[in-house]
């Protein structure tokens, strides 16, 4: 993706690019009310609907479990969570528009039950949400005009992620500057023509990656970025039986494969299926691979915005206008007061 017209005449671009400042320059703040609540309660739920969970919570999960957290982290979308009891976690819902109807539908149940530990993030203020929590962040990233959210998604990441490192004592501010810059690369980086072909003529698009967020939020961005069908396959699910409905003319991104792994993919999918296999790592894969900086605990952002980049590009192949899908709209269900 480059700062040319051709480019920039669409908000998705746009957007996506604002994002290294939005980085550099996030800052965590008036935070004491929720680190304390997480320390007492040891157990953190985050909740919300499509990009404002899958990627924002799952990332902030994975990194606390490798830096071996000792608090019961969970994750579901607000109609499920509210089949659960939900009285012994702290509580976190993300909505950037402040009125997505299964978040306040959540949240005024838990509010009506009396949970005090009900916390909003948002990128709007004097929303919804904001009325039923008991505190709400508002990012500081902006209204997105793209229907297909961005630079939210890398915000509300990077919230959570820095608020478990308060939880911690360990500050993340001082990686950020390095993440930006890494983060701009990926999005600014070439994509070899021949990669960008091959999955704009796929019939399917297969991501496959850890349950860290990156692989399944890129599956949606595909749906709405490309207009192509897509799946997520965690972990090595990709290794475990699917490639007997797989096609030669199916491709699969694998998001930083693991090694033990690479010869598996290679005898299973590359020849058995007869399919293109990449890779968006910081290490060659063995097969043709969208190169990345490594800035350890932070790269899955570097990650996410690399897929950003090659899915626009594939969008712009396919003659798509970027900003306006047919049938998907911003807030995928508004509630309406």
């Amino acid at each position: 993706m480059k700062n040319e017209q051709n480019y920039m005449q669409f908000a998705l671009c746009r957007e996506m690019l604002e994002t290294p400042a939005i980085i550099h320059n996030f800052k965590l703040t008036q935070t004491e009310r929720v680190v304390q609540a997480i320390k007492q309660a040891g157990r953190l739920f985050f909740t919300g609907e499509g990009s404002s969970r899958i990627f924002p919570s799952k990332n902030a999960i994975a990194d606390a479990y490798r830096k071996g957290m000792d608090i019961c982290f969970a994750t579901e979308g607000d109609r499920q969570a509210g089949e659960y009891d939900l009285s012994k976690f702290v509580v976190f819902a993300a909505s950037n528009s402040g009125k997505t109807k299964e978040v306040v539908w959540l949240f005024d149940k838990l509010e009506k039950a009396g949970h005090k530990n009900i916390f909003g993030l948002t990128a709007n203020k004097a929303t919804k949400l904001e009325e039923l929590a008991e505190q709400t962040f508002v990012l500081s990233c902006g209204k997105e005009d793209a229907v297909a959210a961005t630079k939210s998604v890398a915000e509300q990441a990077l919230f959570y992620q820095a608020l478990l490192g308060q939880v911690r004592g360990e500050c993340t501010a001082c990686k950020l500057g390095v993440l930006a810059d890494a983060v701009e690369n990926a999005l600014t980086l070439s994509i070899d023509p021949s990669i960008t072909a091959a999955i704009a003529g796929a019939g399917t698009i297969y991501f496959a990656g850890r349950n860290d967020g990156v692989a399944e939020e890129l599956t949606l961005k595909t749906n709405e970025i490309t207009r192509k069908k897509s799946d997520f396959l965690e972990g090595t699910y990709a290794l475990h039986g699917i490639e007997e409905v797989m096609n030669p003319n199916d491709v699969l991104i694998f998001i930083d494969p693991f090694d033990a792994e690479l010869e598996k993919i290679q005898e299973t999918l590359v020849k058995g299926v007869g399919m293109k296999v990449f890779a968006i790592s910081s290490k060659d894969a063995g097969f043709p691979t969208i190169q990345i900086k490594d800035v350890g605990d932070l790269t899955t952002y570097v990650q996410l915005a690399a897929g950003w980049n090659l899915l626009v590009e594939v969008g712009l192949h396919l003659k798509i206008n970027l900003d306006k899908p047919t049938r998907a709209r911003k807030v995928g269900n508004e509630f309406v007061g």
